[in-house]
């Protein structure tokens, strides 16, 4: 994405203001630990649910640990967790989408699989695999990916079925080149942007996933400091120190609205047929 099309994207204020979210909430997770001191993993019970101070500056939780550390480590693990996600879903949706729309013999039995999956419910889909899987990172992103790719894989279905009957692609194959080089070299180019803007709007929706599993307890193990386990090791204490479930609740939110503004941003610049005068 060249300077001209930034500076077309950022005219918007809402896009602006989410890249600035995002960009301080990525700052907070992966570069405040290098230069802090702090230990999101130190307990200090004589301190614990204390308020906002110049050792803490957003308090302390249940067990006496730094709320602001513990809230840029689970950063760390909740961004990297729908990062790989978003990915692996983007990844497996593409090659699906690929093959249904381009190979019209696979296109019914891949499509019919697509839609069962569909058909349950996300997030309940995703409790059943990662209660059968068990609790760890690797299982919740097989989980989530399982449950995000055929939403990639029925965009670029669409998309591959609009790019496979334009002349380009009935020249290339004139002139003899294979389905597969056809495939990457011709078709695929033609479906960044709607792998981008799905791309973004997975990661969105991984964050919140990855939250609930781990707030109903199916998702990452306590112990690991993710967004979704601070809110649900802390909900008991909420009366006495509201910031405790209020600051990584917060930080769940910004993330996932700041990724969904950005994701509308680039679907907007990147389609003619959905730019509009803002």
């Amino acid at each position: 994405m060249n300077r001209l099309l930034l500076s077309r994207l950022f005219q918007r204020r809402t896009v602006l203001l989410a890249a600035v979210t995002l960009t301080g909430l990525l700052l907070l997770s992966w570069v405040f630990p290098w230069v802090a001191t702090l230990d999101p993993a130190d307990t200090n019970v004589l301190s614990r649910l204390k308020p906002p101070s110049a050792d803490h500056w957003l308090g302390t939780d249940e067990l006496g640990r730094d709320l602001l550390a513990r809230i840029a480590a689970g950063g760390r693990h909740s961004m990297a967790i729908a990062a790989v996600t978003a990915l692996a879903a983007t990844l497996a949706g593409t090659v699906l989408g690929l093959l249904a729309g381009f190979v019209r013999a696979l296109e019914a039995p891949l499509m019919r699989l697509v839609d069962a999956m569909m058909a349950l419910p996300d997030l309940l889909l995703a409790i059943a695999l990662v209660a059968i899987l068990g609790p760890s990172a690797w299982n919740v992103v097989l989980a989530l990916s399982l449950v995000y790719t055929p939403r990639v894989a029925r965009v670029v279905r669409a998309s591959t079925l609009v790019v496979r009957e334009l002349p380009f692609i009935e020249a290339a194959r004139a002139l003899g080149m294979t389905d597969a080089r056809v495939l990457f070299r011709h078709v695929l180019p033609q479906l960044t942007s709607p792998l981008l803007v799905q791309a973004s709007f997975i990661f969105a929706y991984a964050i919140l996933a990855e939250a609930a599993l781990s707030f109903l307890g199916v998702g990452m193990p306590p112990e690991v400091p993710t967004w979704g386990t601070m809110v649900a090791g802390s909900q008991t204490y909420a009366h006495t120190s509201l910031g405790v479930v209020l600051y990584p609740g917060l930080a769940i939110v910004l993330t996932s609205l700041s990724l969904q503004l950005l994701g509308d941003g680039v679907r907007d610049l990147l389609d003619p047929r959905l730019q509009r005068t803002h």
